[in-house]
């Protein structure tokens, strides 16, 4: 039944491959787990206290509270399919809690650094340079997803307009606008970018293919290598870059939840932490009394 679950993401929730991939990840972990320890062969004749069981080996192997509340999510997921398609007549999962954790404040780049990288001959004068300035001010000038990176294409972009149409979490769509000096990068880009490949998708790797997750990731890991020592250093950063930036400046907190298209205000309260910390260093730095 797992592989069933799978296609109803994929068809019926429209989840991205990313979250796909990371709940069949954890589901064929919980279901050698079963095989293994109780030799049950189908999760869904599993008893509650396989769960729980399962749930505490992972804590005692010393994984961290965050991955262990992913592997809790993915089973509630997993077993409220179950139900909600008369499979299974009570919910295992009732009896699990999730942990608690520390709240950890997103990683953000200082917009020194950003102008570093912008402003200097970071990037190559060729072809695969160009494009790479393309991926990284998309990110840090939209704040958009890995994922919805990946999915751009080129009708999603209004130039005239000076947005783009991206596609979130469960297809949801939202347009973002963007800079002038954003717009003509991407202009050139696309006058710059194979007419002849087939695909409309806007990124595309050395050999003209679709850009893919890992393409990306180490395109971004380079250049922020150059003007960073955060420890991550991924597009997520840039989009928590992009965030922090825009509240620090003082943009709406409202409007930066649209712009990121969070489903509620509290995914984006987080970036306030950031600003109250950077309110702090300020105070510490020029008050006489700090």
């Amino acid at each position: 039944m797992i592989d069933k679950f799978l296609e109803s993401l994929q068809y019926e929730k429209r989840s991205s491959a990313h979250t796909i991939t990371s709940y069949k990840t954890d589901l064929e972990q919980f279901r050698k787990y079963l095989l293994f320890q109780y030799e049950v062969s189908q999760p869904e004749t599993a008893q509650p206290p396989m769960l729980r069981s399962w749930i505490v080996d992972l804590m005692e192997e010393g994984l961290n509270p965050v991955s262990i509340n992913r592997k809790i999510a993915s089973l509630r997921s997993f077993y409220g399919f179950l139900r909600k398609k008369g499979l299974i007549s009570t919910d295992p999962t009732k009896i699990l809690s999730a942990l608690k954790t520390r709240k950890k404040l997103p990683a953000y780049v200082e917009e020194k650094s950003m102008e570093v990288l912008f402003d200097t001959e970071m990037f190559a004068e060729n072809a695969e340079g160009f494009r790479d300035r393309v991926i990284m001010e998309l990110l840090y000038g939209s704040g958009i997803r890995l994922s919805e990176l990946i999915g751009l294409e080129i009708s999603d972009l209004d130039l005239t307009g000076k947005t783009i149409r991206v596609f979130g979490k469960r297809a949801k769509e939202r347009m973002i606008p963007i800079s002038a000096s954003l717009t003509a990068l991407l202009s050139r880009y696309l006058v710059e970018r194979a007419p002849e490949e087939e695909t409309d998708i806007l990124i595309l790797t050395d050999n003209g293919k679709p850009a893919y997750p890992v393409f990306i990731q180490r395109i971004v890991k380079k250049y922020l290598s150059a003007v960073t020592t955060l420890s991550q250093k991924s597009p997520h950063v840039l989009r928590h870059t992009y965030a922090t930036h825009l509240l620090n400046r003082g943009a709406d907190l409202n409007a930066i939840k649209e712009l990121l298209g969070h489903a509620n205000l509290a995914a984006t309260q987080i970036y306030t932490h950031n600003s109250i910390e950077k309110l702090k260093k300020t105070h510490q730095q020029a008050h006489p009394k700090a």
